[in-house]
């Protein structure tokens, strides 16, 4: 109750009514009118970051990091975003770059535009529920006609050209473009390295991107082997070996102690001399057992002090220390060897191989890392990112990982759209004629959902620096006169605006999932109409 009726000590009756400033509730379409406000302000956002000529975004972060980049689920993911509903946009962002890991941005611009859509409709005075109905039907129809104006593009170990023009497509909108076609090919070949093709299956983790600031984009390289941040724990061992047998170990190289806490009292100088003997003793045995098993490399989890570091370099054993447990795993799998923990359990049949290891020195700073290649394990692989400054180098990271996405989603679904809008523009016709043969009110809602998916060809237009209506009339025109699917936008100013003939390919999978979590989110907005907010107490 907010009001409760009582009397004073005189028996007069006064009402008590409960504050009302710390409750705000929203209903009804209002209620639905606002959450729409809200999605379009965060949609409008990042619709100027779509396609190959899309702007950038600078965002600071509350400590004062700096990000630069055009990645919808990367800017989402950075904005402070307090309400609710925008909440869910950026939810959406991140689960198609999840699921997919590329198409963020357009599913944002898309779920943005069937919400304006939907906001005439509800003008109209068409509930919302009808207008859920009608939008799933036209989901259904334009995720059907994908399958059918999809291509197979046939690819194989040998011929990859495919792939790479896929890889091609999604690297277009991003800060390497310059590099377009190497980055393009070393996220083919980084993906079929690593790839079961039996399975259809990638395993990213195999996959380690690693950066160093200096150099420039086109110093980019593809190691099949790993990388480690470290050098060499001497600056006299050698800085390469070849036909390397690696003992990696998580063991470090001291004498061992007691687990609990301890404490040892010398009082005279014989036992000192006797603990310094002992040391030196068990720093000897512990590199002769690596020696005796057949090793040349020495990796460690763990540091080591002046006098191991010595004795390895006496007996001509380069080693590295202070190796993170990732690329300690990594280097097992890549080199075929076993992690181990205790020096007593070292034997020839744990150790990893690799064909080389030498250390890279980089600039005058005297920064080196140590590359492990010709591995016994192929399958590893790492690739080494160079850029002008960090964040060029953090976005260079963000885009390979689009593409080498774009390329696993074709493993696994060799089926494509073409790009330039032309899979949207398509649909948007096809959706049109099925609302013709509608008779119930939905039919409303699926023309909407035509109009909406025309947002997308308009926004690259606009971004292209083309006059966005008429560049869509145009395409939608010839399209239903001439009858190909793939006449899309000519971002890039060719003269030629079929996407087949410029290899421009999105794949069939990750157009299909934009149409779906789009609509799917849409529909649950629509559906709430009632919004209660409780303020806390200090406010």
């Amino acid at each position: 109750m907010s009001a409760i009726y009582t009397t004073d000590e005189y028996g007069r009756p006064f009402i008590i009514v409960r504050e009302q400033e710390k409750k705000s509730r929203k209903t009804g379409i209002e209620a639905t009118k606002s959450h729409i406000m809200a999605a379009k302000t965060v949609a409008n956002i990042v619709r100027t970051s779509l396609g190959p000529r899309g702007l950038d975004k600078i965002l600071i972060s509350p400590d004062g990091d700096i990000t630069i980049s055009n990645d919808g689920a990367t800017i989402m993911s950075q904005m402070a975003i307090e309400n609710q509903i925008g909440k869910l946009l950026v939810e959406l962002s991140k689960s198609q770059d999840d699921e997919i890991g590329d198409g963020t941005t357009g599913i944002v611009v898309l779920a943005g535009a069937l919400l304006e859509q939907a906001e005439e409709l509800l003008d109209r005075g068409i509930h919302p529920i009808r207008i859920s109905d009608g939008f799933e039907r036209a989901c259904k129809t334009a995720v059907a006609h994908l399958d059918k104006v999809s291509d197979v593009i046939p690819w194989s170990k040998e011929n990859t050209s495919d792939l790479f023009k896929c890889a091609k497509t999604s690297l277009g909108s991003k800060i390497v473009n310059k590099c377009h076609d190497q980055f393009a090919q070393i996220a083919v070949d980084a993906i079929l390295a690593v790839a079961d093709l039996e399975r259809k299956d990638v395993d990213f983790e195999l996959i380690k991107v690693e950066g160093k600031v200096g150099g420039e984009l086109a110093d980019t390289l593809l190691v099949h082997g790993v990388i480690i941040d470290k050098d060499f724990s001497h600056p006299q061992m050698p800085k390469d070996v070849t036909d390397a047998k690696i003992a990696i170990l998580t063991c470090p190289f001291e004498p061992p102690k007691p687990k609990t806490k301890h404490k040892l009292d010398i009082t005279t100088v014989k036992e000192f001399e006797e603990l310094q003997k002992y040391e030196t003793e068990t720093f000897e045995r512990m590199v002769q057992q690596v020696k005796d098993c057949g090793a040349n490399v020495v990796a460690c989890q763990w540091g080591f002090d002046d006098e191991a570091n010595s004795l390895l370099l006496q007996h001509k054993l380069p080693a590295i220390r202070w190796v993170g447990g990732p690329e300690i795993e990594l280097l097992a799998i890549a080199t075929n060897g076993r992690i181990v923990p205790r020096f007593e359990d070292l034997s020839s049949e744990k150790l990893g191989s690799a064909g080389k290891i030498r250390e890279m020195c980089f600039g005058t700073t005297n920064d080196n890392m140590i590359v492990v290649e010709d591995c016994a394990n192929s399958k590893a692989v790492t690739v080494f990112v160079r850029g002008g400054n960090k964040m060029i180098v953090d976005e260079a990271k963000r885009s390979l990982h689009d593409a080498m996405c774009v390329v696993r989603n074709l493993i696994l679904d060799n089926r494509v759209v073409y790009g330039g809008a032309a899979a949207e523009i398509s649909c948007s016709i096809e959706v049109e004629k099925e609302a013709d043969q509608v008779s119930s009110i939905e039919q409303y809602a699926m023309r909407s959902f035509a109009r909406a998916l025309d947002a997308i060809p308009m926004a690259l237009a606009e971004n292209s620096g083309l006059p966005p209506i008429e560049t869509l009339s145009s395409v939608k025109s010839q399209q239903i006169k001439q009858g190909v699917t793939s006449l899309g936008i000519d971002c890039m100013n060719t003269g030629v605006n079929n996407m087949k003939q410029q290899f421009v390919f999105d794949p069939l999978i990750s157009k299909r999932q934009q149409f779906l979590l789009a609509t799917q989110l849409v529909k649950m907005i629509l559906k709430i109409d009632d919004v209660i907010v409780h303020s806390s107490d200090d406010q």
